[in-house]
C-alpha cells in the first residue's frame, strides 16, 4: 500500500505582521526564503516569532531581515551562542533584488516582512513593497472597514 501523502493538521503559518496592513499601502509583494541556523529552526517549528518591528534592508546587492526575534528554547545547547535578535540574510533571486534596489532607492519604498511560513520543509518570509501612510489614510481605512461591517450587517438583518 501506498502512504498517504496529504499534509495532516497544522497551519504553515509562523508569524504574520498585522500591523504592515495598517501602517503601509502594500504595492507588490515578494517570497524569500530565509537562511537560518540550526536552533533557530528548533525556535521556528515551537512557533517561536516574531516580526512585527522588522523591516527589510539592501546592502551590497543583498537583501537582510532585521528586527525579527526568534526565541530560543530552554533546551538547546550550551555551547551554541542564541541571539535572537541577529540578522538574517533573505535568499531571493537575482532579477527580483535588482528590481527592488531600484524601487527602494529611485522611488522611495519601503521593504516590510508581511509573513513567515513553512514552505514544505523551507521556512518563508513574504515581503511587501510598501509606501508608508499618513494619518489621515489610516482614518480612511478604519471608516471604509467600519461601513463594510455596517453594510454586512444591514443586508444580513434586511430579510427579517
Amino acid at each position: 500500500m501506498s502512504k498517504d501523502k496529504t499534509k495532516k493538521g497544522g497551519d504553515s503559518t509562523i508569524a504574520l505582521n498585522k500591523k504592515a496592513r495598517h501602517e503601509y499601502f502594500i504595492e507588490d509583494k515578494y517570497e524569500a526564503g530565509l537562511a537560518l541556523q540550526g536552533w533557530e529552526v528548533k525556535s521556528l517549528r515551537a512557533g517561536k516569532a516574531n516580526i512585527a518591528d522588522s523591516y527589510v534592508l539592501l546592502q551590497n546587492g543583498e537583501a537582510f531581515l532585521f528586527g525579527s526575534t526568534i526565541t530560543p528554547l530552554n533546551v538547546a545547547s550550551t555551547h551554541v551562542v542564541c541571539d535572537p535578535t541577529r540578522i538574517r540574510k533573505l535568499l531571493l533571486k537575482k532579477n527580483e533584488l535588482e528590481r527592488l534596489i531600484g524601487l527602494v532607492e529611485r522611488q522611495s519604498y519601503t521593504l516590510i516582512p508581511l509573513a513567515m511560513y513553512w514552505s514544505h520543509a523551507w521556512v518563508k518570509v513574504e515581503i511587501g513593497l510598501a509606501k508608508g501612510k499618513k494619518e489621515h489614510d489610516k482614518r480612511e481605512d478604519l471608516k471604509e472597514r467600519e461601513w463594510q461591517r455596517d453594510k454586512e450587517r444591514m443586508m444580513k438583518n434586511k430579510g427579517r
